[in-house]
């Protein structure tokens, strides 16, 4: 019994690391135990190995975490995702000569996913992917954001200036193309150089003449190379949306948390030409036939059911070492934080007092307070679970095994060399932080990189020039000044270089904002309200007058494009210690994650995310009883829970009255659950991050059950460290996206089109 003991201990041991890993040490533990001869009877072999096989079957089928590459699925997923449920074979999700699921994926405006829904073009995401195109359509007459809107015919349907859909063609490995072309010597420039030379060639070999889109990305830190080919499509129109109370029920205060109750729904339609081909909008164009669509399931779900997710995931870092941990919770993450409630603040005061106004700043504070909740949820998991000294522990395992005598010329001062870079940079990842909040809520912030380096152009050049260059810079000035509010802008400005001036005490700040600061006590109030005054950009009249009367002299001495460029002069200037450092670091990130992988000593298969086609599975899971959910099992929510919630005239949780009409006479069609409630969001334990907003869940079969649109605030460590205990995916249930569109806007129409499973 002694040998049953000991191979069980080792298998419960590696059960809880990759399946592959199980496999390849579990083989291991059966060779080793070959050579204990006073056990080496045939029998005593034969029951061993029988009792090893039952006790391998007894190990729970769980979900991989990853994100995984579509073209790798069959080699890499395909027999643990049937065993889970999976009823599609890899070619069904991933073709290049067929119809497959990845045609009906798309990245939605460049940071969201979406899915084609009908054979008409139909296209679902989340109401906060559409957020600012909806904002763009509204006005406070019509305001479709607060109140919602239904295209009756496609006729109706709206065109935002500017939205577009990306398709992925395909996909290939060029990893020994691209490293062919670098060597060890290289400095990292030298390195980049080489590589976007091949990189050109890659693309010219593949966009066929410009038809398609070719982008080539580094994965493992670059130690592998992929290229990705894809078609833009840039006619979409706005089909319909909830009204905002539904489409964002709970606001920021429900934001990133469990139990949800939010309607984050919204559809738009893709146009083509009539071949089907992109084309830029035109009244003649007309809805695009797909390759294929997905159906919808109205058989709902239940707890361990499969669940795959297909989407864009913006970005994670889990190979970051412990030191970029560290520097992001105790310095940036802290300066984002309070830079973007900065912003916020002054953004919402104007708001509040404005509809027009807070329509024009819905989309920017919206944003604001999305990374604004999530990078405070950051710095409150990877604290709580210390996920900086469990990777400095695998650190330290790294530094041991690197030095060692076969490794140490290549890996030997890794790991010394990215840690003296962190404690190069944290104060001025502090300083960064502060400064990229200051230029993303103030629209004056970048001035000098947009309309000031137009305006200078202007300037210098001679008349017949400026007679070709007049149309497009009225054009930039019309949009520039169609969304802005200037005491908001003044309240926003003053109040971030304050912040700035004040909290940034270990890194030099930009030298005119250091002066004025030294001048005003760090009180900014009256230099903004005078730089304002003397400026041409503080209104179109003024701006419009200098395209009649251009100076450069006036240019060269606005008081808002001064500040503008001591700001971004500044944030991109260089530092000779901090450059060596950046160079070394990257090639000794580089070495680290490859060596990492060459030891063993991380068991990582699948690559950070990038914004690049990913499908993770896994399955409707639970978290523990909660007492804020009334469904039986804290898994999903119901219509009942949010109406609990109502809260009248409340800006997060009020609800149309419509709507509380038909809860109340629970008029809920055919979308109802088969145990009488109307679902509303669910719960599945994928992997997934910023950019999966919109993406679909799909059942074993393929057919849609859900829309993912958020995770729980305890697992926003999941970034750097998965965590499968935690671990949450939030989506929409796709009954109550129905119900929605038909019995509470009565879009019928709109249902009629899609392929609906019973």
């Amino acid at each position: 019994m002694f040998f049953f003991r000991f191979v069980e201990h080792e298998i419960n041991i590696f059960a809880s690391i990759n399946k592959f890993q199980i496999i390849l040490k579990s083989s291991i533990i059966l060779i080793l135990l070959k050579n204990f001869k006073n056990y080496q009877t045939p029998l005593f072999m034969k029951k061993l190995i029988l009792y090893f096989a039952a006790f391998l079957l007894t190990l729970p089928i769980k979900a991989d975490e990853g994100m995984w590459f579509l073209m790798h699925i069959k080699r890499l997923n395909q027999v643990d995702m049937q065993k889970m449920g999976l009823q599609l074979t890899a070619e069904e999700i991933y073709s290049i000569n067929n119809s497959s699921l990845k045609d009906a994926i798309v990245q939605f405006g460049g940071g969201c996913t979406a899915e084609i829904i009908s054979s008409e073009g139909l296209v679902l995401t989340n109401h906060h992917c559409g957020y600012g195109q909806i904002a763009e359509l509204s006005t406070p007459e019509h305001n479709y954001l607060k109140n919602g809107y239904w295209a009756k015919t496609k006729k109706d349907e709206l065109k935002p200036k500017s939205l577009s859909v990306r398709f992925f063609v395909r996909m290939d490995d060029v990893t020994q193309r691209i490293l062919s072309k670098v060597t060890s010597q290289m400095t990292e420039l030298e390195r980049e150089a080489a590589i976007n030379k091949e990189i050109a060639l890659i693309d010219k070999e593949n966009n066929e003449g410009g038809k398609y889109t070719v982008s080539v990305r580094p994965f493992f830190q670059g130690n592998e190379y992929y290229y990705f080919v894809y078609q833009d499509y840039k006619d979409v129109r706005l089909v319909g949306t909830p009204p905002e109370s539904v489409g964002k029920f709970g606001g920021d205060t429900d934001n990133w948390e469990w139990p949800r109750h939010t309607g984050d729904f919204a559809m738009f339609r893709v146009y083509a030409d009539k071949d089907g081909n992109p084309a830029e909008y035109s009244p003649e164009n007309v809805p695009l036939k797909p390759k294929h669509h997905l159906p919808i399931s109205l058989k709902g779900v239940k707890e361990n059911d499969f669940a795959m997710i297909l989407g864009y995931p913006g970005r994670t870092n889990r190979w970051m070492p412990a030191g970029g941990i560290e520097q992001n919770v105790k310095y940036a993450y802290p300066a984002w934080v309070e830079g973007a409630k900065t912003g916020m603040d002054n953004m919402k005061k104007h708001m509040n007092a404005n509809e027009e106004v807070n329509l024009n700043y819905a989309s920017k504070y919206a944003s604001t307070a999305n990374y604004w909740k999530n990078r405070q949820g950051m710095i409150d998991a990877l604290t709580k679970f210390e996920t900086a000294k469990s990777k400095a522990k695998q650190e330290a395992k790294f530094n041991k095994w690197a030095n060692k005598a076969a490794n140490k010329e290549k890996y030997g001062s890794v790991i010394e060399t990215i840690n003296n870079y962190y404690a190069l940079t944290n104060e001025k990842a502090l300083h960064d932080n502060y400064l990229m909040q200051l230029l993303r809520t103030s629209s004056y912030g970048t001035i000098s990189r947009s309309l000031g380096r137009q305006f200078e152009n202007y300037a210098k050049s001679d008349a017949s020039k400026r007679a070709d260059l007049e149309p497009k810079l009225r054009e930039a000035i019309d949009a520039f000044y169609s969304k802005l509010h200037i005491p908001a802008e003044k309240d926003i400005l003053a109040a971030q270089l304050k912040l700035y001036a004040t909290k940034v005490t270990a890194y030099p700040i930009a030298p005119l904002v250091d002066a004025l600061a030294k001048e005003n006590n760090k009180n900014f109030e009256s230099y903004t309200n005078h730089a304002f005054e003397l400026s041409i950009f503080s209104s179109k009249e003024r701006m419009i007058a200098f395209l009649a009367l251009p100076n450069e002299a006036l240019l060269a001495n606005d008081p808002l494009l001064l500040l503008s460029n001591d700001l971004l002069n500044h944030f991109s200037a260089k530092n000779e210690a901090i450059d060596k450092a950046q160079n070394d670091f990257g090639a000794a990130f580089r070495l680290l994650v490859e060596g990492l992988r060459e030891s063993k000593i991380a068991s990582i298969l699948y690559p950070d995310a990038n914004s690049t086609l990913r499908l993770t599975y896994g399955k409707v899971k639970a978290l523990p009883a909660d007492k804020r959910n009334d469904a039986k099992i804290n898994n999903y929510t119901t219509m009942e829970g949010m109406v609990k919630k109502y809260k009248a005239g409340d800006d997060e949780f009020d609800l149309p009255t419509r709507f509380l009409e038909m809860y109340k006479q629970k008029d809920f069609g055919q979308y109802a659950d088969k145990n009488g409630y109307m679902p509303v969001n669910f719960l599945t334990d994928n992997d997934i991050t910023g950019g999966n907003s919109g993406s679909p869940v799909l059942n074993g079969k393929g057919e849609l059950i859900g829309l993912a649109f958020d995770g729980n605030i305890e697992a926003m460590a999941g970034d750097v460290i998965f965590d499968p205990k935690l671990q949450r995916t939030i989506n929409v249930d796709i009954r109550y996206v129905l119900w929605l569109i038909d019995k509470y806007a009565g879009a019928t129409h709109i249902v009629d089109e899609m392929t609906i499973v019973k």
